[in-house]
């Protein structure tokens, strides 16, 4: 998968930085408030492409003394940065300008460029969003759209997907924007259409930030790589109990598993070694994701 992420964010990466230079062309010529507050949307993304371009370069990093366990989460905290740089530049200066535009309207000269620009977008956003959408469908499995969001553990895919989506709202609400202004000729609407690209990029945001967090904390496995670790456990006959199975995502290819387990009190150490190597192995075989596991001999579950 990360091979696809890559493909996805250099497509939406190329595509922006040519939107965005187009949208500023475009406002600077006009004058409109909504081709302006675009333009910095396609800015922001751009933006935001290279910081998670440099957080999948980061967490290939190898282990060293510092971080034993690598830096996969690097990926976890620029994705996080998105999300806030998508709320703080993005939704913060488009209502600002929407809001300026508001109290001080003013003529949008010359629209058919704003129109021409737009159009252009939507094809260059809409390739670029089919791109995202079909890695997406294809990473998420038998999972539905919202759930997939919430079970996945990379999210880079979905990060560029939310961000397209939001672009092409974004483009639609600042077409109807221009051209309520050129045919009824209340410039608000240039400024309303600002406001709304503000409003649909804070709520993209809030949206990536609350996904991403749990990952940025730490978040478990999904239930059923902790339900089939347990299984494997429990079929071992010198497993009494399986008092706990504690896993956390070091990065989106990297599950940690802490198993606490009641063993046979007549089991001799050596058969107790060939248990837990034997159990490594087919957790390991069973979730490619895990990477490393630490196997606890507990007489009773631990004291929460």
């Amino acid at each position: 998968m990360a091979g696809s992420s890559k493909k996805v964010i250099f497509a939406a990466l190329v595509g922006n930085a040519l939107i965005a230079i187009t949208k500023f062309i475009a406002a600077v010529t006009t004058g409109s408030s909504a081709m302006f507050s675009e333009g910095i949307h396609s800015l922001v993304d751009t933006g935001n492409q290279v910081l998670l371009l440099l957080g999948m370069s980061r967490a290939k990093r190898p282990p060293d003394e510092q971080f034993p366990f690598g830096h996969g989460k690097e990926i976890y905290f620029w994705s996080f940065i998105v999300a806030i740089l998508i709320f703080a530049v993005g939704a913060g200066v488009s209502l600002y300008e929407g809001v300026a535009h508001i109290i001080e309207p003013s003529p949008i000269e010359n629209p058919m460029v704003n129109y021409l620009v737009l159009g252009l977008a939507l094809l260059f956003e809409g390739a670029a969003w089919l791109l995202a959408l079909n890695e997406f469908r294809k990473g998420k499995g038998k999972w539905g759209y919202i759930e997939a969001v919430q079970r996945g553990k990379d999210p880079t895919l979905f990060v560029v997907l939310f961000e397209d989506s939001a672009a092409m709202l974004g483009l639609l609400v600042a077409f109807a924007g221009v051209l309520l202004s050129q045919l009824t000729g209340i410039h608000e609407f240039d400024g309303i259409a600002s406001v709304i690209i503000g409003l649909i990029l804070g709520g993209t945001a809030i949206w990536l930030a609350y996904e991403t967090k749990g990952l940025l904390i730490g978040e478990s496995a999904n239930r059923y790589v902790v339900e089939g670790i347990r299984a494997l456990a429990s079929v071992e006959e010198s497993v009494k109990r399986v008092n706990e199975v504690l896993t956390m995502h070091m990065g989106p290819n990297f599950i940690l598993v802490n198993i606490s387990l009641d063993f046979s009190n007549e089991l001799p150490a050596g058969e107790l070694e060939q248990v837990i190597a034997r159990l490594d192995t087919a957790i390991k075989a069973g979730f490619p994701n895990v990477q490393r596991v630490f196997i606890e001999a507990e007489a009773h579950p631990p004291l929460l």
